[in-house]
């Protein structure tokens, strides 16, 4: 075949890399979509979720402690929270929350606060110099039981085990657990937040990493239902020179996110859920 000159190979490339970029989304969105649980009945959703996954198939928390069948806990009442929805069955089969600071309560700890106390990197956390009015977390992933089929899986919330040849065979199809974490973190950026952060496993961070979302450890691992550590993500570091597979699942993303009733800022404990 005659040599395409360099102008022309620049413009297939990116013209290759646009259509990756769609039909990634367009995959994801075929199978599934994101809700935000922006009413009460949307949010027991999530609730529900949250204890067949933690309560009943992980026994991470006692049952008897939720006699409603909804798992939650005190924060809650601060959190933005979202579900993703089976488009062929029409059920909710996964969810995760976006944890916001009280602004009544600005020095009260998030949750990965509290489980990595003593263990954050403190060096690395002032030169991010945060506004704690302007920072999130991501937490409270869950996947249903018949979402996680694959060996290892029915352990992990999320749904997320170690690939044979990691470095080479990572999923052609974009991962739920992908999906719901990108929903969270782009739901406090478009409320204003300029980073969010995640407790979660290293192999979860590093398969992130893989698809271009690079979360930063601030923090030593713990164990927290399995070995986990305390990760930081900017919004100029979620953006910037995202790769086609991810940009073109945050597209979709956001697309549904942007659908969300009273959205915004956290100012008042009257505005939020009891």
């Amino acid at each position: 075949m005659r040599d395409l000159p360099f102008p022309s190979l620049i413009a297939r490339s990116a013209l290759s890399r646009l259509v990756h970029r769609i039909l990634v989304g367009r995959v994801f969105h075929r199978y599934f979509r994101i809700v935000p649980a922006d009413t009460q009945g949307l949010r027991e959703e999530v609730f529900r979720i949250r204890y067949d996954v933690y309560c009943q198939e992980l026994k991470w928390e006692d049952p008897g402690a939720f006699p409603a069948g909804m798992e939650r806990d005190g924060y809650d009442a601060q959190s933005l929270h979202t579900l993703l929805l089976h488009r062929q069955s029409g059920d909710y089969v996964g969810c995760v929350r976006l944890v916001r600071v009280d602004p009544a309560r600005t020095n009260a700890p998030l949750p990965f606060e509290r489980a990595c106390e003593g263990g954050l990197y403190k060096h690395v956390l002032e030169r991010a110099r945060i506004d704690r009015l302007r920072i999130g977390e991501i937490s409270r992933l869950a996947v249903r039981a018949r979402f996680r089929r694959r060996a290892g899986e029915q352990n992990v919330a999320e749904g997320v085990v170690p690939e044979r040849g990691e470095s080479a065979g990572a999923r052609k199809s974009p991962p739920i657990a992908m999906g719901l974490y990108l929903a969270a973190a782009a739901s406090g950026l478009m409320t204003g937040l300029d980073g969010v952060f995640a407790l979660m496993e290293p192999r979860l961070a590093k398969r992130l990493k893989s698809h271009g979302i690079t979360f930063e450890q601030v923090g030593e691992p713990i164990e927290h239902r399995g070995l986990r550590a305390p990760f930081y993500i900017t919004r100029e570091e979620l953006y910037a020179n995202i790769p086609p597979l991810a940009r073109g699942l945050l597209d979709v993303v956001l697309h549904d996110l942007r659908s969300a009733r009273g959205w915004g800022p956290l100012t008042s404990a009257s505005q939020r859920e009891t």
